[in-house]
């Protein structure tokens, strides 16, 4: 029989319970990180048991600023759980053909089937955004979008589909900090794309598209879930400890694991000039 997984309080996991104790103001310190995240780890795992033994449907959209953190939050969400059944979507620029579709049809085939829980990296929320302020959309198209967005996001509901949606929101100051961390620091280099620099002084008008799209798709089946991403650390332990505590799981119950007995030595290996890699380290 599963055993029901919830803590007295029934909308946190234990270990959500006991990051609320550490205060808002304390700044993590990452032995009390990396103690925190890995408890959230092992409810993960629990949930992906869960979400495949169940055929659960679960999709994640992350969206907010350049520097805002999604990329790490996800990271720290999937390193210890199957690429198999936790997949992630960042899809490229769309291709002339696909600009020529409906505008939603090249996210469709990614959204899960049975079993998944799919994460996107940037969504179709892109229309909504780096589409708009940009100019990659003429503005009728953005309206349109904001408009249809609800139905589209109903639909998947209906079908039943766990939609969670989280905006990582983090301040102009602490924004530009970190992306001139991308120029200084060679392992970040690569995160700062020309399209950074050509949106660094549209603060205001990606406000305004945020404002915009929150206001039109904040909605009562698929509402927006908002997380302060100044504190790296804080935010990846906070919107984990809130997927598990939105998608209903239960652990199940352990196997016992019994190893079998080894037959070693009836095979003697080839005298093989293996080319062995020189050890530098």
């Amino acid at each position: 029989m599963a055993k029901k997984h919830r803590s007295a309080s029934e909308d946190e996991p234990p270990a959500a319970a006991e990051i609320t104790e550490l205060g808002a103001a304390t700044k993590l310190s990452t032995k009390d990180y990396e103690r925190e995240l890995k408890k959230l780890h092992i409810e993960l795992v629990k949930l992906q048991q869960w979400v495949v033994h169940k055929g659960l449907k679960v999709c994640i959209v992350f969206e907010g600023r350049d520097g805002a953190g999604k990329g790490g939050t996800i990271k720290a969400l999937t390193e210890r759980v199957s690429p198999r059944v936790f997949r992630v979507v960042a899809l490229p620029a769309p291709t002339e053909r696909e600009k020529s579709q409906m505008y939603f049809q090249r996210y469709m085939p990614h959204l899960p089937a049975a079993g998944e829980v799919v994460i996107f990296d940037r969504s179709w929320y892109n229309r909504a955004g780096v589409e708009r302020v940009m100019g990659f959309c003429e503005p009728d198209e953005a309206r349109k979008f904001l408009q249809g967005v609800p139905l589209v996001e109903h639909a998947m509901v209906d079908s039943g589909i766990i939609l969670l949606k989280f905006w990582l929101e983090v301040s102009a100051e602490e924004q530009e900090r970190r992306l001139r961390d991308r120029v200084e620091d060679g392992r970040k280099i690569w995160k700062l794309s020309p399209m950074d620099l050509k949106s660094f002084d549209k603060w205001d008008a990606y406000t305004e598209a945020r404002d915009d799209m929150f206001a039109a798709t904040d909605s009562s089946w698929a509402p927006w879930f908002v997380a302060p991403s100044e504190d790296k650390k804080r935010v990846r332990l906070n919107v984990i400890s809130h997927l598990l505590a939105h998608v209903p799981y239960q652990e199940l119950p352990a196997q016992k694991v019994v190893f079998p007995k080894r037959k070693i030595g009836r095979y003697q290996p080839a005298d093989h000039p293996f080319r062995y890699l020189p050890e530098r380290y």
